[in-house]
């Protein structure tokens, strides 16, 4: 491990979180542009969803993150990140995100952990996989009408 790579990784990855946070406080999808964020993602990023969510799936390069990030504004009304926790070994991190959202299509408010790790090549991320812990959740929230138990 080097110093330059972890604070490398780290220099990224607040880059792209702050570059995130312009993008949906300019409108997000649709009335803010993408060119804000592309920069932090390497030309063949691949974002690895579970397929519980309603965003879930492989997203695959830049046209791939952008049409992610227009899946999830279409599921959120609000998510905001409300503490992160940043370990950078080299070319990897792994960020822990407590995440404050609302959902569109049932108004309700949830707050959940996020463990993301994350891959870098060249200063750029190249691979992201998310961890949630209750995806089930998530995916009844989300849901116009609550599931049944």
């Amino acid at each position: 491990m080097t110093a330059s790579s972890t604070t490398d990784s780290v220099t990224v990855l607040t880059g792209m979180y702050a570059a995130e946070a312009e993008y949906l406080a300019a409108g997000g999808p649709g009335a803010a542009s993408f060119d804000l964020l592309a920069p932090f993602f390497a030309p063949d990023v691949v974002l690895h969803q579970a397929d519980a969510l309603p965003y879930g799936g492989t997203w695959r390069g830049r046209s791939g993150m952008e049409r992610f990030f227009l899946a999830m504004s279409q599921v959120w009304q609000s998510f905001e990140m409300t503490e992160q926790e940043f370990l950078a070994v080299g070319e990897t991190a792994v960020v822990l995100t407590q995440v404050c959202a609302r959902t569109r299509s049932t108004g309700r408010q949830l707050t959940f952990p996020i463990l993301q790790t994350i891959k870098f090549k060249d200063g750029r991320i190249v691979e992201i996989r998310p961890f949630y812990w209750d995806t089930q959740a998530i995916a009844g929230a989300c849901a116009a009408v609550p599931p049944t138990k």
